[in-house]
């Protein structure tokens, strides 16, 4: 019988984390938040150290600490224990913390918010309070709900779920939904490979031992993957559960442990079936045992942390002791975490231990105190990054998928569409340039770290946040404001059609008729830059936000005093301004003209004004005709000029003609022939008569 432990088995990072916690701190009036883990051995130490499991917040006192697990809570926890004065430790994993994030953002979006995962687990109804209890909870990829048809979808998974069982869930969501799904993938990387190595171990062995608490998770996701491929797959929460007679009929054993399991139980496990086995292995447990520890202590890797024992301090460092070492290992003073390195004051630490990092292994085992520091301080970068925190890096390169950078041990990488919101032709001009990301997605795999960011959502987001801070605003200012207001206002830029002024912070428009009563060239001949006036709201446009204002309604109006200064009869004195084919406009002051007709300008009559004057001249006019209420004056200029003396025409008197300078008269009956020739009508039978003849003739016969 041949034994295979997995390798990623026990604890991850998260739930180590939580437990270390747990450990380290005294039991008086501390509290858990529920089971630290789902696994009743390590609750039991923990409440052997006084430390009491909770179901609610409601059995905490004030004043007292509390433990949140690494499922993490709802948001409205952290606001209850600040206002009881409870000291939170919190130990909620970071990819938990990352889900919260994107839960809650997505949620102020106003998306439907889809959680894959397991209802009643405690990192789902912690997500649940992220985006006020309204997400729908699935775990069957054949009960997705129609009514996500008309909803914009946002869908995160609970971090230990099932890979395999998440993807066909989300192609049956995107099946029904008709909107944009947005689709976060949230579950571990760690809980990804681990599944994956159940996967394939289930494959090669005749039978699979999983071990982890009942309640579990992430366990019994292992179960459900190893039993897919393997027909004899046990489970069991501790060495006592399991029926060793059974297993001696298989050829090959693969063992999983859940990431809530200690490797204290595996071991216990292992010897236990040593004991059981009757020497039928073909690797004893104790090889098993020893394969596991020294993937853990010996040999050492490079980037291991190891805990070692201070046996000398000299003046080129510290003399340390590694666990299954026969001889010292030297700690060099430049990698002692200290401000500055003195002997003297270690020399009272020797026999303390101290947590170290191998930071190379030939031709000589060396180690440094200040790199697991900074191993530390980039664990709680990296977990803030998946949290969803932003942070920054200079781009030192790209590639066709997009640009490329780094962080501490982790290289960069921002995808061409994740770079911002619209296209980007030009990778290389980012190179050189420190950029605010967004962490899509973290990975860890073969050695190789990498996270995966955009820049995208935070411009989007920024963008949302500086819309919605000027929407406030707008809205406090159109409540603030009504037509016919007096408003002081700065002058921020000028175009060709108007003046756009500051008011209240608002961009309002003072449009270049409203400046003045006088025509003007341009706005700088009444406004300055940078000056504050006074102004008056003419118009207000709530749903286009728009407002119009002017400058002029708050300046005398030149015609106001029109009437006291002026009556008809006065002679004015202006300019000429314009000219017209019916007449010249006189500028008598700014913002009076009168209209001189063209049949005023001179007692002669002229074609055009503008053969007589000139734009610029300078005249006199008397006063014809006066309308105040019209804005009309009507001038004169021919009246102030004297007027021409009138002479009588006299007829051309006509000489007489003497009787021989008289032209002959040619006979009545004469008339000129087709040919030109003079022919008599007596000729032809025809004598003429006069018309007079012929009265005579009538009047005779009449009587």
């Amino acid at each position: 019988m041949k034994v295979t432990v997995a390798k990623n088995s026990g604890f991850c990072k998260g739930v180590k984390y939580a437990v270390d916690t747990a450990l380290s701190v005294q039991g008086d009036n501390v509290y858990v938040l529920g089971e630290i883990i789902h696994n009743p051995s390590v609750v039991k130490e923990i409440s052997d150290r006084g430390i009491k499991v909770v179901e609610s917040l409601d059995e905490i006192p004030g004043g007292a600490t509390v433990i949140f697990r690494s499922h993490g809570v709802p948001e409205s926890y952290y606001g209850i224990c600040e206002q009881k004065n409870i000291k939170i430790l919190d130990c909620t994993c970071g990819f938990v913390k990352r889900t919260q994030n994107i839960v809650k953002q997505q949620y102020a979006l106003g998306r439907k918010i889809v959680i894959i995962g397991e209802k009643g687990h405690p990192e789902v109804e912690g997500l649940l309070g992220w985006c006020g209890g309204e997400a729908l909870v699935l775990n069957d990829p054949q009960n997705v709900p129609y009514g996500l048809a008309g909803e914009e979808v946002s869908v995160v998974c609970q971090t230990t779920f099932s890979a395999d069982k998440f993807e066909k869930i989300i192609k049956n969501i995107q099946k029904v939904c008709e909107k944009t799904v947005a689709v976060f993938k949230t579950i571990c990387y760690t809980t990804i490979i681990r599944q994956n190595e159940v996967d394939e171990l289930s494959k090669q062995c005749d039978a699979v031992l999983v071990i982890g608490g009942i309640k579990s998770s992430n366990t019994n996701k292992l179960y459900e993957i190893a039993a897919r491929n393997c027909e004899n797959v046990f489970r069991c929460e501790s060495s006592s559960d399991v029926d060793y007679q059974k297993l001696l009929k298989f050829k090959s054993i693969g063992i999983v442990s859940g990431a809530s399991t200690p490797d204290t139980q595996t071991r216990e496990v292992l010897l236990k079936m040593e004991e059981n086995t009757e020497g039928k292995a073909t690797n004893t447990m104790e090889e098993v045992v020893a394969q596991m520890d020294s993937e853990t202590k010996q040999p050492y890797k490079k980037g291991q942390i190891v805990v070692a024992t201070i046996s000398q301090a000299t003046d080129e460092g510290l003399m340390v002791l590694l666990p299954g070492a026969k001889k010292e290992v030297a700690l060099s003073k430049d990698e002692v975490d200290c401000e500055e390195y003195n002997a003297a004051d270690y020399v009272g630490k020797i026999g303390d231990n101290i947590d170290l990092l191998v930071t190379e292994l030939k031709p000589v085992l060396k180690l440094s105190q200040k790199a697991v520091r900074r191993l530390h301080e980039e664990e709680a970068m990296i977990s803030d990054i998946a949290s969803g925190k932003n942070f920054t890096v200079k781009c030192t390169g790209f590639n066709k998928g997009g640009l490329t950078a780094s962080i501490g041990s982790y290289s960069v990488f921002v995808p061409a569409k994740e770079i911002r919101p619209r296209y980007v032709g030009n990778l290389e001009e980012f190179v050189g340039k420190t950029l605010e990301l967004r962490s899509i997605e973290i990975r860890e795999e073969r050695g190789r770290k990498e996270i995966v960011a955009s820049r995208r959502i935070v411009i989007l987001e920024e963008r949302e946040a500086r819309d919605a801070l000027r929407r406030e605003k707008e809205d406090e200012f159109f409540k603030s404001i009504s037509l016919g207001d007096v408003v002081e206002g700065k002058v921020d830029r000028v175009t060709d059609f108007g003046a756009f002024v500051s008011v209240k912070g608002f961009d309002c428009l003072a449009h270049i008729s409203d400046l003045s009563w006088t025509t003007i060239d341009k706005v700088t001949d009444v406004l300055e830059i940078g000056k504050t006036y006074s102004f008056k709201i003419l118009k207000i446009d709530e749903e286009n936000r728009k407002v119009s204002i002017g400058y002029k309604q708050l300046q005398p109006q030149p015609w106001d005093s029109v009437e006291e200064k002026y009556k008809v009869g006065d002679v004015v004195h202006g300019k000429v301004t314009r000219l017209a084919p019916f007449g010249a406009f006189i500028e008598i002051e700014k913002g009076i003209d009168g209209l001189v007709h063209v049949s005023q300008i001179r007692y002669e009559r002229i074609d055009t004004p503008a053969s007589v004057l000139n734009v610029g001249d300078e005249v006199d006019a008397k006063i014809t005709s006066l309308d105040v209420a019209a804005r009309k004056m009507n001038l004169s200029i021919k009246e102030l000029l004297p007027a021409p003396e009138r002479k009588k025409p006299q007829k051309p008197r006509r000489e007489r003609l003497t009787d021989e300078e008289k032209p002959a008269r040619r006979p009545r009956t004469q008339r000129r022939n087709g040919d030109g020739e003079m022919r008599d009508w007596s000729d032809h039978g025809y004598v003429a008569i006069s018309m007079a003849d012929v009265l005579a003739d009538a009047r005779k016969n009449k009587e």
